[in-house]
């Protein structure tokens, strides 16, 4: 079995393009994430508040986040993808939160086959209406649940082409090292 997180390749024109893998689909109030050790998705719980995911939203395969976990990414497009579906994506910004006194990148990006998206480069070119909601969404969701999350304003696609070059690097040094428990190879 392939696993999205180690198999799948992040493409060829990295750090602007890349594959995405898509864990939670736009609209669902469902919080499903990879499980590191299988390559399953698996529900990690129902949002608690009354919200709802304004973005496609999962993970640029073989990369190592703050987190550590894979590093996430917000993939605009006009319609719902399913849960594991390779996306063409294309680095358009960076939305930087602080989650629980831990710091959290969320790449901003567009499906680059998705015409209503495709054109876009950077995200200051949005609607201001959508990028307000794709914060504010990062702002409540976790409320109800008494966690704190503090979110920056979304930086331009520059910012967040660093980012995406060292979560890489950063598996890619973990990968010869060997991965710890709990996100291992196969």
């Amino acid at each position: 079995m392939t696993h999205p997180w180690h198999d799948v390749t992040p493409g060829e024109r990295l750090p602007r393009e890349f594959t995405a893998v898509i864990e939670i689909p736009m609209g669902s109030s469902v919080k499903y994430e990879l499980d590191k050790q299988t390559g399953l998705l698996k529900m990690d719980r129902v949002l608690y508040s009354a919200v709802y995911y304004p973005a496609n939203y999962g993970f640029i395969p073989q990369t190592w986040a703050d987190d550590d976990d894979p590093l996430d990414v917000l993939v605009l497009c006009q319609e719902p993808v399913a849960p594991l579906t390779l996306v063409s994506a294309r680095a358009i910004g960076l939305m930087t939160m602080l989650d629980s006194g831990k710091m959290d990148h969320k790449i901003l990006a567009v499906a680059i086959n998705d015409p209503e998206y495709a054109g876009f480069q950077q995200a200051q070119e949005l609607p201001s209406h959508r990028l307000m909601m794709l914060r504010r969404f990062f702002q409540d969701y976790k409320t109800l649940e008494g966690k704190e999350v503090e979110v920056e304003e979304f930086a331009p696609v520059e910012a967040s082409l660093p980012i995406i070059e060292q979560s890489l690097e950063l598996y890619s040094a973990r990968r010869r090292r060997g991965f710890g428990r709990g996100s291992s190879l196969h």
